[in-house]
């Protein structure tokens, strides 16, 4: 089921720069994180927040949660950085859907069948979810869906 919503160039365009990160690009220009909510019928960019905006940040996973809104769905496109019990850093994209079960249903209908819109551009992007209550969002429930994950974002789990 889609919705009719369209995706505005600014998102393609961005969701492109995520997914290909160049190595001369500037480390603090990096974007880590991208909020996209629908408004008149196009799905457009909310906030976006590059290294440099979280530079100062103690735990980045805490400010991805509390930028979710119990009362208004949106999309959020995360560059998650975690270590794994096999020692490795990785550093990867997390497609997310929150839809707060305190939203209004018209609202998480029109969201939840507007994603397919998003599907196109998602190529490569691994991990897909739908977050539907806040304690979704704990940082051990969160890093058991990446899998192996024992540091996320600097972070013990």
């Amino acid at each position: 089921m889609t919705s009719g919503v369209k995706v505005c160039d600014d998102v393609k365009n961005i969701i492109t720069k995520m997914k290909v990160v160049k190595s001369d690009d500037a480390e603090e220009d990096r974007i880590r994180l991208l909020i996209l909510v629908i408004d008149t019928g196009e799905i457009k960019i909310e906030k976006c927040l590059l290294q440099k905006d979280v530079e100062g940040e103690a735990d980045v996973f805490k400010l991805v949660v509390s930028l979710m809104k119990p009362e208004k769905c949106c999309y959020l496109l995360y560059d998650c950085h975690f270590e794994t019990k096999e020692s490795s850093r990785k550093e990867e994209l997390v497609f997310m859907l929150w839809a707060s079960d305190t939203a209004k249903i018209g609202e998480k209908m029109i969201y939840a069948s507007s994603k397919s819109s998003l599907n196109n551009l998602l190529d490569g992007v691994k991990h897909r979810l739908q977050i539907n209550d806040i304690a979704d969002m704990d940082r051990a429930d969160f890093a058991k869906r990446l899998g192996n994950v024992v540091k996320l974002e600097g972070n013990s789990v």
